[in-house]
């Protein structure tokens, strides 16, 4: 069965990081006119994720992002064009 990117995004990001809480949002619908100026497929190409993990606790801001980037290298290849990241570590008790 064939999965959708925001799966496979989620899919990804749970093996890479091991999340306690992660959001996989499409935006695609909101920049439609935009995928259509630069000629980039219908869809699932615009997305948020919203991520919580431990696993980035030792990395800054820009190597978080650099992280997650190459987690979701394949799916960047593939199609997807943009990926807003909230990214942050558990709060301590």
């Amino acid at each position: 069965m064939m999965s959708t990117r925001a799966e496979r995004i989620e899919q990804a990001l749970r093996v890479a990081f091991s999340p306690t809480l992660l959001a996989v949002e499409d935006e695609s619908r909101r920049h439609a006119k935009h995928a259509d100026k630069f000629d980039l497929p219908a869809g699932e190409t615009h997305y948020v994720v919203t991520m919580v993990a431990e696993s980035l606790r030792p990395l800054s801001r820009l190597e978080r992002s650099r992280a997650v980037h190459e987690a979701l290298a394949a799916e960047f290849k593939g199609g997807l064009h943009a990926l807003s990241l909230k990214l942050s570590v558990p709060e301590a008790p």
